[in-house]
């Protein structure tokens, strides 16, 4: 066996072992999750992926390695903004607290399939095809760009959304859960509740913000590893992570600028790869994307939470910060 196999089979044991304690040990069906245990399932998860970190640099070098925390940063900052559009979704549909967990890790599963094509399909296609990392880089300004200068009053609607629309029109949905069940029988015929919708939801709506986190992670690193591994890792992650920060997830008001400005970042980066490579070795680009990442996310959330508060004064953030 060579190294890149050895890798990929040592992450696959790690991911069953991982999945198994989280779920056999750590998490109780139909049951409230706490904020401590999602405390501790967020530890852990983000511990393991920087173990795999550890595990990188070792088995495949610093350079892969430092590719793959800052691909892991980028998907796990995404994935707070995730956690906003997830709630709108449970609010919407009704959800009972006790089905979150069920219903978030069928979705997240359904997500990392999709993920998976989607990025094989998209590595398969930079590899024939150079040219389409320029697509990529004017697809991330504009959309880094357009993020930035977004009107926050026009609010996600689910049941507004063109997935949830496609759905009532070529199934049987029921209004409610299903006493816990995806599918039900009426009338001698199969007809679909809440929380079956809700799980097609949220592999969509992932599916939909991979348009610009798998792009963003290409620029970032090519290798197929790299991409793969920071994706799972981030991805497996956010159900314990939407458990801790559900109630706190609105308060990060400028979380998006600082997403935006990373966007814009690697898309500006890419389009000028060719003449970056002149002038900076790879190792310094990659420690660059990894300090603009660490800087913008990390000073976003800051400013949200202790400098500025949209819609107050500047003089009346401090007491808005105490009371909380």
């Amino acid at each position: 066996m060579n190294i890149d196999q050895i890798s990929y089979l040592v992450f696959s044991l790690v991911l069953v072992l991982a999945l198994f304690f989280d779920l056999g040990l750590m998490s109780k069906k139909n049951q409230t999750v706490t904020i401590r245990q999602a405390l501790n399932q967020t530890f852990f998860w983000v511990g393991l992926a920087l173990a795999f970190f550890v595990f990188v640099w070792i088995e495949k070098g610093q350079q892969l390695a430092l590719e793959y925390l800052s691909a892991y940063l980028m998907e796990w900052s995404l994935s707070i903004d995730n956690i906003f559009v997830f709630i709108l979704i449970f609010s919407a549909f009704a959800v009972k607290e006790k089905n979150y967990g069920r219903v978030l890790l069928i979705g997240i599963l359904m997500a990392i399939l999709f993920r998976i094509i989607f990025i094989t399909v998209g590595v398969v296609l930079v590899e024939k095809f150079h040219w389409i990392l320029y697509v990529f880089g004017v697809f991330l300004v504009y959309t880094g760009f357009k993020m930035f200068t977004a009107n926050e009053d026009q609010e996600f609607n689910p049941q507004e959304s063109k997935v949830y629309l496609f759905l009532k029109r070529f199934l049987p949905l029921a209004p409610h859960d299903g006493d816990g069940k995806f599918m039900i029988r009426e009338n001698g015929r199969p007809v679909y509740t809440t929380l079956f919708v809700v799980i097609i939801m949220l592999a969509s709506i992932d599916l939909i913000f991979a348009l610009d986190s798998i792009p963003a992670v290409m620029g970032i690193s090519r290798d197929r590893f790299v991409i793969y591994t920071s994706n799972i890792f981030a991805v497996l992650g956010l159900r314990s992570l939407f458990f801790l920060l559900r109630g706190a997830v609105s308060k990060f008001d400028y979380l998006q600028q600082g997403i935006a400005i990373v966007l814009v970042f690697i898309g500006a980066k890419m389009l000028g790869e060719h003449w970056i490579n002149q002038w900076l070795s790879k190792q310094v680009q990659v420690a660059l994307s990894l300090g603009v990442i660490a800087v913008c996310i990390s000073g976003s959330i800051f400013y949200s939470l202790f400098i500025q508060k949209k819609g107050l004064p500047a003089d009346e953030v401090d007491d808005s910060v105490l009371n909380q």
